[in-house]
Formats: structure tokens, sequence, C-alpha cells
């Protein structure tokens, strides 16, 4: 038999573990102890763009939506504009006001799914979070696609090449949270604050023209027509398209509920600072929605799903710009540097809005994973103090949609928002509750006062996000978002499920435990597995001796009769006392007949525990492992699933071994060397 060990410290794994160390340093830096988590908190300063950049960028593509929607009655329609705005607007209010309720009364960081959990039960918690899973994703998937449109705009080359932008574009984003969060938010400010202050300079700047200097701007797109306006819709046909135009436009809502989920991350007082973020975010949002609107209308803006068809009198090879790319054109024009650097910082502040979600997802997939509905790896942090496996299972699935749906804008946000106001009604319904059963045990005048103020807010809150759900699903279930409904079931499904299986198991260790008397086992049959009379195996029966076992056998498995007599022989002439016993095996396997004969020995003495000792070569060279099989890997793989049996691998470095660990040691500084003067090498001495 030729058991040859599985080679743990191997030099190909050493050297292959050195290089992909040396790029994880490089690309996410050193790792942090487990007492900076504190350190790694956000101020309001830095908390501001890591949390509202999602919120605030969605003026780049909300306002598109809307007139898109509206560009299929006709350039009439263009004129509900401000007032579809106005809508979305109040809605925003209202759910800012009433998330603001949340932030203080729930600031554990469990969000929309602890409130709903706590107060509506499991399944209604469970729903929320598979909605806001779902939302997380599509907030990654359809800022870089709108990335890429927008910078697009500027840069044709971009254009062309979408796909692999917008794939980069998340594995970017996913690095710098893998460095951890608060180096992510240090690395956001500026493009978020030049977003905040470019749009502030364009929009002021865009309507001192038309309203002080009453200057005639007009957008590159109003010199094209409309090719088929339908001015003699039904009043039910354009009910129902105003509709569809509100719901698309609600995509500026998403983000709004990240704060809540991240309040851990806030610096103390942490519920104080959340809300404040979470104010300046919505005062924000509103001014730059309302104001791209109403400009974009008085410009006579036109954007189109396909303007070749849509749109009279182009130019050869025309490309459609963005709305607020053919907004900033027009307001600094004979100032190309403004629309280039107002370009740039959309591109940049949406590419970094998919950084709310790599803060969101990752938090509450840590909540889920540590109430089992989620496997438990992904309540892990990582080196940099981050949850690392959610930010990586982010940046893939928002990849997947992103190919899915070749990278369009107007194709994801038919499946976007919706898990976003199912999350938002369920949470204000929770609220409700919430204020509702404080007050059944409070007497405290001012203390009721303040919870009836509250209870109004999320009541009011839930009255209209259950409304603007209703509209959402009706306008935009058959256009796509039964897709994220779909999926939203599939992983609340898949979250029960887990939990199922931990419970499972949870049970199933429990009825051990209590049919446990306490008693050892009977005896212990000790093998040590032999297939040369080398050093390997000498070492391997020492120790196997040394565990004082009541029966202790050598066994080889005959694949070579030539190499049996031969070991056979040699064994009757040493001095080893220890029986060797030889099992047959015809077919030349070795794994099955040990497997056969540990199982013959567990139920010849069913509370007999067996041990099995394999000897192990440890190389230094990836080259090495070429020139050795893996029957020992096999084996031990297979004897982990034999009741009763107990596997111990026995070692034996090799000297290239010995040269891997030596160059390991001299590496190796411990904390606070450097200062004491110490280096890798004093550590021998």
């Amino acid at each position: 038999m030729d058991v040859t060990p599985q080679q743990a410290y191997c030099g190909g794994v050493s050297g292959l573990t050195t290089a992909t160390t040396a790029a994880k340093r490089l690309l996410l830096g050193r790792p942090f102890r487990s007492d900076r988590l504190g350190s790694q908190l956000l101020p309001k300063r830095i908390a501001l763009p890591v949390f509202a950049s999602d919120a605030m960028s969605s003026v780049a593509y909300a306002p598109q939506e809307i007139f898109l929607v509206l560009s299929v009655a006709g350039i009439s329609a263009y004129a509900l504009a401000p007032w579809v705005g106005l809508a979305v607007a109040v809605v925003m209010v209202v759910v800012v006001a009433s998330y603001r309720q949340n932030v203080h009364a729930y600031p554990s960081g469990g969000g929309d799914y602890e409130v709903a959990t706590v107060n509506l039960g499991r399944n209604a918690g469970l729903t929320v979070a598979a909605a806001l899973l779902v939302d997380y994703v599509l907030t990654v998937a359809v800022s870089v696609a709108a990335a890429a449109e927008n910078i697009g705009s500027a840069v044709p080359f971009v254009h062309d090449h979408k796909m692999a932008f917008c794939l980069i574009g998340v594995a970017l984003v996913a690095a710098l949270n893998l460095r951890g969060v608060k180096e992510s938010g240090v690395l956001m400010a500026a493009p978020t604050y030049a977003f905040i202050a470019g749009m502030i300079v364009m929009l002021v700047w865009g309507f001192v023209q038309l309203l002080l200097l009453d200057r005639d701007l007009e957008a590159s797109s109003a010199r094209y027509e409309l090719a088929a306006e339908q001015n003699q819709l039904t009043a039910l046909a354009m009910v129902f398209l105003v509709a569809r135009s509100f719901a698309s436009g609600s995509v500026a809502l998403t983000g709004v509920e990240a704060i809540s989920n991240g309040v851990p991350a806030f610096q103390k007082p942490k519920s104080r600072n959340a809300a404040s973020t979470l104010l300046m975010l919505g005062l924000l949002s509103v001014v730059f929605l309302m104001g791209v609107v109403v400009l974009a209308q008085k410009l006579h803006t036109k954007y189109v799903l396909d303007p070749q068809s849509e749109l009279r009198g182009l130019p050869e090879g025309y490309q459609q710009k963005s709305v607020l790319a053919q907004l900033a054109e027009t307001v600094f024009a004979g100032f190309p540097a403004g629309f280039y650097v107002m370009t740039a910082v959309t591109a940049l502040i949406l590419l970094l809005a998919a950084n709310t979600a790599f803060n969101g997802f990752p938090v509450l997939g840590s909540v889920l994973a540590q109430d089992r509905y989620l496997p438990r790896q992904m309540h892990t942090r990582g080196d940099r103090l981050a949850f690392s496996n959610g930010i990586v299972f982010l940046a893939l699935a928002a990849m997947a949609f992103l190919i899915a749906f070749d990278g369009e804008v107007t194709s994801l946000i038919q499946l976007y928002i919706v898990g976003v106001f199912v999350a938002f009604t369920l949470s204000q319904i929770g609220m409700v509750r919430h204020w509702s059963r404080l007050l059944a045990g409070e007497s405290d005048p001012d203390a009721r006062r303040r919870m009836i103020r509250s209870r109004i807010v999320n009541a009011v809150g839930m009255m209209l996000t259950g409304t603007v759900l209703v509209v959402v699903l009706v306008a935009k279930f058959t256009a796509g978002a039964w897709i994220a409904v779909a999926v939203m079931v599939a992983l609340f499904a898949l979250m029960k499920l887990i939990r199922r299986h931990y419970r499972k198991i949870d049970q199933e260790l429990a009825i051990a435990t209590e049919l446990d008397d306490g008693v050892l086992p009977s005896r212990t049959h000790s093998i040590v597995l032999v297939s040369s009379l080398l050093l390997p195996t000498v070492r391997a029966l020492r120790y196997a001796r040394a565990t004082r076992p009541d029966v202790l056998e050598a066994v080889t498995v005959n694949v070579d009769d030539r190499k049996t007599r031969t070991l056979v022989s040699q064994w009757e002439d040493s001095d080893i006392t220890i029986p060797l016993k030889v099992i047959a095996s015809p077919y030349r396997d070795v794994t099955r007949p040990v497997i056969n004969y540990v199982r013959r020995i567990r139920r010849d003495a069913p509370r007999d525990v067996v041990m099995v000792f394999i000897p192990e070569y440890v190389v230094g060279h990836w080259w090495e492992h070429i020139l050795h099989n893996q029957s020992a890997l096999r084996l031990k793989t297979r004897l982990l699933f034999e009741p009763g049996v107990m596997v111990t691998s026995v070692p034996w470095q090799l000297v290239s071994s010995g040269r891997i660990a030596e160059r390991a040691e001299a590496a190796y500084i411990a904390p606070g060397d450097t200062r004491r003067g110490f280096t890798g090498r004093d550590h021998d001495r």
C-alpha cells in the first residue's frame, strides 16, 4: 500500500499562500486587530458620503425615468413632470421623517428587519430582509450602470465598452469596502461633496440664467421632435402612464433605509448622528430631485427609450445623453470644463453610490447570520474588520444582474424599488405597533405626547408607502418587477431552509447530549497504516504506542504482491513487536479495504473507539506534490464519515519544508518587536 500523506505545508502551497497573502495585503492593506473596531466608526462628515450617496445620486437617473415614461404620451405630457417629481418629493419627506423615528427607537443596526421582526413576527421580518437584500443588489447594479451611461455621454469609449466598465466598477467599489468601512468613506468623501457642490452650482446658475438673465436656454435634444406622439390617450390610460412615471421616479427613495441599517457604524451618540445624517440626506435629495426635474422641463429636455425610432431629425450617429449630462451641457455652454467636470463627478458618485449597498448589505447579512437565516460565514469580519463575505457575495450578485440585463439602466429599474417599498411599508406598520405598545404602559404626559407624535408620523408613512407599493406593483409588475418579486420569494424560502437546517443540527446535538451517559469507550483499538518501513512509519508507530491503546496493530493493503512480501520480510527482521496485518485488495484499491476493515472492528466491538494513525510527509516545493499521490487525503476524508473512528495525522517534515518554515520564522515580526528594536531573526537568539 502506498498511503502517501497529504502534504500539509508544502512548498507549492507555501509559495501560493505567500503570493496570495502579498496580493491581499497590496489590495486590502495590513489586517486590523479586533480592538480597533471602535476606530472604524464614522463621524457625520464621513457617514454622509458612505450612507447618503445612493439617495443623492439617484437624481442622475430618477428624473430621466420620469421623462422617459411620459414621452409615450408626447411632448404635452412633459408638463406633468414637475408634478410627478413633487409627488416623489412628498413621499421622500414623509419617509425621511418616519425613519428618523426608526433610528431612535432601534439603534442596534437591524433596521427594517429588526422593526418588523420584533413587532410583526419572524415571517414579516424575513420578508423585509429578503426585500432589502434584493434591493441592495439592484442598487449596486443600477448605480454602476447609470455611472457607465453618464460617463459614456462624454466619453464614447466607455459607451462602447459599457459592460466592461460596469464589471470593473463593481470590483473597484468592492475592493474599497474590503479595505474597511472608514477608509472607503474617506475615499468617497471628496467625490461626494464635489457632486453636491457641482449640483448646487449647476442648478443655481441654470435658474439664474433663466429667471434673472432671461436667457433662452434649450437642451441639445430640444430641437428634435417626438416621432409618435399619442395625445389621444384615454383618461384611464393617462392615469396609468402617470402612475408608471411616478413608480419609476420613486427610485429616488432608495438608500434612505441604509442609515437605519447602519446605525452601529456611526460614532456616539449613534442615534442622534444617524438621525442628523438622515435629515441632511433628505434635504439634499429633495432639492436636487425637484431642481433637476423643473430645470429639465424648462430646457425642453427629451429622453426616450429608443432615440432612432422615437425622435425625428436626428443626425447620423446620434448618441443620446443622460438628462443630467444634457443639463450640464446646456447650463455650462461656452465653458466645456464645467460639462466635463459635472459629468465626471456624476459618474463617480454613481459608481460610489453602490457603496451604500456595500455598507448596508453586509451589516444586514451579519444580523441575519446571527439569527441563523444565512450561513454563519456572513457574520465573520475580515482582516480589515469589514464583513468580507457579504461584500464579495454582493459584488458577484450585482455582476450577475448586470450581465443578465446587459447593463441597461431602464431594464434594471423595472426590477428596482419594489423591494424597498415592501420594507418601507412593513417597517412603518411595525413602528405604529411599537408606539402603541409603549403607550399602553406609559403614564408620563410628556413621554406620551412624544410617542403619539411619533406614532402619527409613522402612521402617515405607513399609509403613503403602502399606497406607493400598490402603485409600483401594478405599474411595473409586468414590466419586470415580477422578477424581483420571484427572487424575494426564493430568498425567503432559502433563508427558512437555512434556519431549519441549523435548528435540526441543534436538535440532533441536543439529543446526543441527553443520550450521553458520560461512560467512556470500553477500549481503544489503534491502527497504524503502513506502506513501507521508513522513518515516518516508525514515528507513527511510536506515537501510537505512546497513546497506550488497548489494541495496537499495523495494517498494510496488498496492492502489489512483491512490495508487500518485501515489507513483511523487513518487518519480521526488524525489532518491531507490533503485529503487521496484511489486507487483500484484488482491485488494487487502498481506501475501500481499510474502510471495510475498520467497520468490521466496529461491528464486532461497537463500544470500541478505533484510532487510525496516518504518516504524512511535509514537503517544501509545489512540484513535490506531483511525485506523491493523495491516498491519505482520500482515506481521511472517507474515515471522517465513519462513527466511532478517530483520525490522527503524524507529520514528517522533509528538509525542503524545514527551509520554508525557517524563512517564515525569520520573516515573522511579533507585535511590538519593531518598537523594541527586534527583527524576525532576533527570535532565534
